[in-house]
């Protein structure tokens, strides 16, 4: 029985060091999705094609920035002042908003898995302070617009999300379509900025005024 929970124990801890090992690698090769894996070995649509962030327009990162963490440049990975207050404003795991920072998206979607739970938090936010320490600010930036999910039917990075609403490559979408595509990444599967309602127009506009006024807060996204 001991060696059975040895064994157990070993297996645990490779599975929790791989990410560690591999997410330096990723300053060089191009990594994916667990999401995109799963549609992959379940037969489903993934729609991407990676893309440099010096081809894609200027207007999409910094959108994305106001929209989803204002400070991405000055943190070190984790946001301590907007998780305190995500943290306070919930009573649960289940009703918590807000407090995920850019690095900790892409931790969740290249090594963990989705939804809400303290298990997930719990390995995510080291592993967020790591990819922070390994990989450069633009870099993570890179890999957030090329792995997120960007519409209903497999579309993943901002190539096929600009593709599907708009019709046009991600380097000539204008400030108030990259706006438009901030304003889904909560929930790509339900917001559309092919077809934008009134509530998804007017975050746009929002993240469209943040990220024109946005001075120095993208000033680690420059080549």
């Amino acid at each position: 029985m001991r060696r059975v929970v040895r064994v157990l124990l070993l297996i645990v801890l490779v599975l929790v060091a791989i990410p560690y090992l591999v997410a330096p690698l990723y300053r060089f090769v191009d990594p994916v999705s667990t999401l995109m894996v799963a549609r992959w070995l379940t037969g489903r649509t993934v729609h991407h094609e990676w893309v440099p962030l010096s081809r894609m327009s200027p207007a999409l990162p910094a959108a994305v920035v106001a929209a989803e963490d204002g400070r991405f440049c000055s943190h070190h990975g984790i946001d301590l002042a907007e998780l305190r207050d995500a943290i306070e404003d919930a009573d649960a795991m289940s009703e918590m908003r807000g407090g995920s920072t850019i690095t900790q998206q892409v931790a969740k979607n290249l090594f963990l898995w989705g939804g809400r739970s303290y298990v997930r938090k719990a390995l995510e936010m080291p592993l967020a302070l790591w990819l922070d320490l390994v990989l450069p600010k633009r870099r993570l930036m890179e890999i957030y617009l090329n792995i997120a999910e960007w519409g209903p039917t497999g579309e993943f990075g901002a190539e096929a999300g600009a593709q599907r609403a708009f019709r046009k490559r991600s380097a000539d979408l204008a400030a108030a379509e990259a706006a438009l595509m901030a304003a889904m990444l909560p929930n790509p599967k339900v917001r559309d900025a092919r077809r934008p309602g009134p509530g998804l127009r007017r975050l746009a506009g929002i993240y469209r005024s943040r990220a024109a006024r946005a001075g120095d807060t993208t000033a680690c996204l420059r080549p």
